[in-house]
């Protein structure tokens, strides 16, 4: 059992790497190449929900030292938010992060449809900026604005 069992207790650190980092990344790169959005979701909220744990981890470690069990445990959710079968990073985003985003991506009604649409698209603070260039010049400015930008688009 000298072997087995030394390498029973730290299978975390044998095994951990690879999963929660290695393979991780090799799918991220497939995932940066291919023509679907829906696998950079998956891989972006993976790594920022693996930066969180690694966050909790270096700022409580002297308590984590404490359970045995925190390595498996870690081991575990990873496996559970990068899994195909499971795709946990995308549960969480689509049942958690998208609906506090739609709750601070709202534009304001008082916009036509078509201005919406194109403060939606834009940065927050990109966004601050052009609602006060509409409240002081008008919408129809705005509007000659987005026309401006869009014939410009289509000779390039």
């Amino acid at each position: 059992m000298g072997i087995l069992g030394a390498m029973a207790r730290h299978l975390d650190a044998l095994i951990g790497p690879g999963v929660m980092l290695l393979y991780p990344l090799y799918a991220s790169m497939r995932a940066i190449e291919s023509p679907s959005t829906l696998d950079d979701q998956q891989w972006l909220t993976y790594w920022v929900l693996y930066s969180l744990i690694t966050l909790f981890e270096l700022s409580s470690w002297k308590v984590l030292a404490w359970l045995p069990i925190w390595p498996y445990m870690k081991l575990v959710f990873c496996l559970w938010l990068m899994l195909p079968i499971f795709n946990g990073a995308a549960y969480i985003h689509e049942n958690f992060v998208r609906k506090y985003i739609k709750n601070v991506d709202q534009v304001s009604s008082n916009y036509p449809e078509k201005q919406r649409k194109v403060l939606l698209m834009m940065t927050p603070n990109s966004r601050k900026l052009v609602e006060r260039y509409i409240s002081e010049y008008g919408s129809e400015a705005f509007e000659r604005v987005v026309k401006a930008a869009e014939k410009e688009a289509k000779k390039r």
